[in-house]
C-alpha cells in the first residue's frame, strides 16, 4: 500500500458522464455522419461516373479495415487513449514517448483540419442557398468590406481586403460560433452536448434519408437512367480526364477504383473520432476498471453501427448524385440551386436541374426553396458543430498527455493555454488555404490516414508481443493499407503532411522546454512497499533520530568497505547511525513517480533499495524529505563526481542520473520551503 501522497501530484480526472453507446454514436456522428455534406460531391470530382464503384471501395476498408483495428484498439485503451495509449505501453522509455509527441501533433493536425474544414463547407451552403432574403441579409453583412475599402489606398490593405471574401468570412463567421459552443461547453462532454448531438445528428440522418431515397425511387421508376450509366462506365466512358487507367469492362473499372481510393479517403473522416468518445459508453455493472468488458463490447457495437449507417449514405448518396445531376453542376456552385459542388444533396433538396433535364422536384414535391432551406440548415448546424465536438475531444486527449509526461507549463495547464493555440492556428489555416474546401482535402485526408496508419501499426505490434504472433497477416495487411494510401496521399498533396510536421515540431520543443523547466520540481507521489517487513522498517527509520543518509551505487563496492570510507573521510563517530540507499533507475522519460521501497537491516546496517525511479536525485530528495517529516531532518553525504557540469545536466535532463547532489539539494530547497526542516547536503 502507498504511503499518503503529497500534493506534487497532479489533479485527478473527474468521473466521466456515461450514457448509451446509441447516444454515442450520435456525438460521433456530429463528426462522421457530416462528412454527407461534402462527400458524394468530391466523390464525383474525384472519380466521375466511377464515383459509386469507387465509394463502394471506402465502405470496404472502413468495415475490413479501419473497424478491426479500432475493435483491438478499444480493448487495449478503453479510457479513450487510442493508439497512443497502445503505443505508450508497448514501447517503453524515450523512444515511446516520442513516438507519442508525433502522433499528437498528427491528432492536432486532423482535429485542426476537421473544423476548419467543416466550417468551410458549412461556409458553402451558406453563401449559396438560393434564398432572396438569405442573400439579401449575406450582402448586408458584404458591405462592411467594400465600406472599409476608402480607409486608405495602400496596396497591402487593399490586398487584405481582397482576401476576405464572401468565402472567407462566412468560414471565419462559423468558427467564431463554433469557439462560442466550445465556451458553452469547455468542460467537456455532458448530458446536454449529448442530448444537443442526438436532435442535430437525427433530423440530419432524416433529411438526407428523404433526398436520398427520393433519389433512389425515381431510380426504380427510370431503370434507362442507370442502365445508361452502367454502359458508359463498361465503355470506360467514366467522365475522367486524369484516369490513372484506360481501358474497358470490369478489370479497369476496378482497377481505376483502387488507384483513386487515396484520393477518395476524405469518406472515412470522423471514424477515427470514435476512439475519443468511448470514456463516455456505459458499460456493464461488473466491468473491471482495467478491463471494463461491457463498455469495449459496446464501443465495438458503436464503431460497426457507425460503419453500416454511413456505408449504406455513402453509397446511395453517391448513386443518386451520380446518375441524377449534370456533371457541370459539379464544377460550380452557381446558378438557380447554387450548383453541386461541395453541396451535391443539397443541390437535388433545392430541386436543381438534372442530367435528363427535369428538375429535382421530379424526385420528390416537397424539393423546392423551403425544404432547401431546411436542409442547409441542417447541414451548416452540423458542420459547424462536427468542429466544435474535435475541439472538446482535442481538450480531452492532448492536455493529458502533456501533463502527465510534465510537458506542459502549470500556468499553461490552467487556462487550457493549448486550446487557445489550436484555436489560432484553426485560423492561420483557414487564411492560408483561404477557405477553400477543394484546396484543404488533401491536407485533411493526410491527417485522417495518418492517424489510421498510426493505429494499423500500433495493432501491429501489440499482436507479435501480446499474443506471439510472429507475422500478424491479418493486421499487417491493414497496417499495408493505410501505409501504402497514406505515402500515395503525401506524395500528390504534401501540404498535410508538411502543416502535421510543423505542429510536431511545435509539441516536441514546446514539450522539452516546459520538461527542461520543471526538471526541479519534486513530483514525488508516494511509496509502495514490497511487504510488510519493509514498511516496518521504514517507519522505524521515521522515528530514528539524526539518520545519515549515504547513497550507494547499486553493483559498487561493498557496504563495509562504503562505511569505512564514509566515516573516515567525513569524520563521522561509530555511534552514528548510517542507513545506505540505492536507488534503481527506471523509465526516465516518466515525469511523475511512485517509487518502490525494499527496507534491509543487516548487521545493524540498514539499507533502503528504492526501484521504478524516474530520476536518482529525486528519489534521493524523497525519501530525505520523507524521514525529516517526525524527526530530525537527516543529513545526505555524497562523494565528489568527476562529471563535467554540461554532461551531468545533459545526463539528469535525459537519462535522470547526473548531477546527483546538487540536483538534491535543489529539490529539497524547493519542497521545503522551513531551512530547520530541510534536510543537509554534505559533499566530501
Amino acid at each position: 500500500m502507498p504511503v499518503p501522497q503529497t500534493a506534487d501530484k497532479p489533479a485527478p480526472s473527474e468521473s466521466p458522464y456515461r450514457t448509451h453507446w446509441l447516444y454515442v454514436l450520435c456525438l460521433v456522428g456530429l463528426d462522421y455522419f457530416s462528412t454527407l455534406g461534402y462527400q458524394p460531391s468530391i466523390a464525383f470530382q474525384t472519380a466521375g461516373l466511377l464515383a459509386p464503384a469507387a465509394t463502394i471501395v471506402v465502405i470496404a476498408v472502413t468495415l475490413f479495415c479501419a473497424c478491426p483495428v479500432y475493435a483491438l484498439v478499444a480493448s487495449r485503451s478503453p479510457a479513450g487513449q487510442g493508439s497512443m495509449g497502445m503505443l505508450e505501453k508497448l514501447v517503453p522509455g524515450w523512444k515511446g514517448k516520442t513516438l507519442i509527441l508525433i502522433l499528437l501533433g498528427f491528432a492536432a493536425t486532423d482535429f485542426i483540419f476537421t473544423r476548419t474544414f467543416s466550417a468551410a463547407d458549412a461556409a458553402v451552403h451558406l453563401l449559396h442557398n438560393p434564398n432572396p432574403g438569405w442573400q439579401k441579409l449575406l450582402d448586408t453583412l458584404w458591405k462592411a468590406r467594400d465600406e472599409a475599402r476608402p480607409i486608405t489606398s495602400h496596396p497591402l490593405w487593399q490586398k487584405v481586403l481582397d482576401l476576405w471574401d464572401k468565402q472567407m468570412v462566412a468560414t471565419v463567421l462559423l468558427l467564431l460560433v463554433g469557439y462560442v459552443f466550445w465556451a458553452f461547453f469547455r468542460h467537456g462532454f455532458t448530458r446536454r452536448v449529448i442530448q444537443l448531438a442526438v436532435v442535430v445528428v437525427t433530423v440530419y440522418l432524416f433529411l438526407n434519408a428523404v433526398v436520398i431515397s427520393s433519389g433512389l425511387c425515381y431510380l426504380v421508376r427510370h431503370p434507362a437512367t442507370l442502365e445508361n450509366w452502367y454502359e458508359r462506365l463498361l465503355e470506360g466512358d467514366w467522365h475522367l480526364a486524369d484516369a490513372p487507367l484506360t481501358g474497358k469492362g470490369m478489370w479497369a473499372l476496378a482497377g481505376v477504383c483502387l488507384l483513386l481510393f487515396p484520393k477518395m479517403a476524405l469518406g472515412l473522416s470522423g471514424f477515427e473520432m470514435c476512439m475519443v468518445a468511448m470514456p463516455l459508453i456505459r458499460g456493464d455493472e461488473k466491468d473491471l476498471p482495467t478491463r471494463p468488458a461491457g463498455r469495449i463490447h459496446n464501443a465495438r457495437l458503436l464503431l460497426l453501427t457507425a460503419a453500416l449507417i454511413m456505408g449504406l449514405y455513402l453509397f446511395s448518396s453517391a448513386l443518386v448524385t451520380t446518375t441524377l445531376i449534370p456533371a457541370e453542376a459539379f464544377e460550380e456552385s452557381t446558378g438557380e440551386s447554387g450548383g453541386a459542388s461541395n453541396r451535391a444533396l443539397a443541390y437535388l433538396a433545392h430541386g436543381g436541374p438534372m442530367a435528363n433535364g427535369e428538375t429535382a422536384n421530379q424526385l420528390n414535391p416537397l424539393f423546392a426553396l423551403p425544404f432547401g432551406t431546411v436542409y442547409d440548415i441542417s447541414t451548416i448546424v452540423i458542420l459547424t458543430l462536427a468542429g466544435a465536438a474535435v475541439t472538446i475531444g482535442l481538450r480531452d486527449l492532448v492536455p493529458p498527455y502533456l501533463q502527465r509526461l510534465g510537458m506542459e507549463l502549470r500556468w499553461a495547464q490552467a487556462i487550457g493555454a493549448i486550446l487557445y493555440v489550436f484555436n489560432l492556428i484553426k485560423l492561420m489555416v483557414t487564411v492560408v488555404f483561404h477557405a477553400d474546401v477543394g484546396a484543404q482535402r488533401g491536407a485533411y485526408a493526410t491527417s485522417v490516414l495518418m492517424l489510421m496508419a498510426s493505429a494499423s501499426v500500433a495493432a501491429v505490434i501489440d499482436r507479435r508481443r501480446t499474443a506471439g504472433v510472429r507475422i500478424p497477416w491479418i493486421y499487417g495487411s491493414i497496417a499495408l493499407v493505410f501505409l501504402i494510401t497514406t505515402g500515395a496521399i503525401v506524395a500528390t498533396k504534401p501540404a498535410g503532411f508538411l502543416i502535421g510536421l510543423f505542429s510536431v515540431a511545435a509539441i516536441l520543443v514546446l514539450s522539452m522546454i516546459s520538461r527542461v523547466i520543471r526538471t526541479t520540481e519534486l513530483r514525488f507521489q508516494g511509496f509502495e512497499f514490497v511487504d510488510d517487513q519493509s514498511r516496518f522498517l521504514w517507519e522505524s527509520l521515521v522515528y530514528l533520530e539524526f539518520p545519515i543518509l549515504v547513497p550507494h551505487r547499486p553493483g559498487g563496492r561493498s557496504l563495509i568497505s562504503k562505511e569505512n570510507e564514509i566515516r573516515t573521510r567525513h569524520r563521522l563517530t561509530p555511534d552514528l547511525p548510517i542507513v545506505f540507499v540505492e536507488a534503481h533507475l527506471g523509465d526516465p522519460s516518466e515525469f511523475y513517480q511512485l517509487p518502490q521501497l525494499d527496507v534491509q537491516q543487516e548487521d545493524g546496517r540498514f539499507t533502503i533499495r528504492i526501484t521504478r525511479c524516474t530520476s536518482i536525485a529525486h528519489a534521493i530528495a524523497a525519501a530525505a524529505l520523507e524521514l525529516s517529516k517526525c524527526s530530525t531532518p537527516p543529513e545526505i553525504h555524497f562523494g565528489w563526481s568527476d562529471e563535467r557540469p554540461f554532461v551531468a545536466n545533459l545526463n539528469f535532463i535525459v537519462f535522470g542520473l547526473g548531477n546527483i547532489p546538487w540536483m538534491v539539494r535543489e529539490l529539497i530547497r524547493k519542497a521545503e520551503v522551513r531551512p530547520e526542516r530541510q534536510p543537509r547536503v554534505i559533499i566530501g
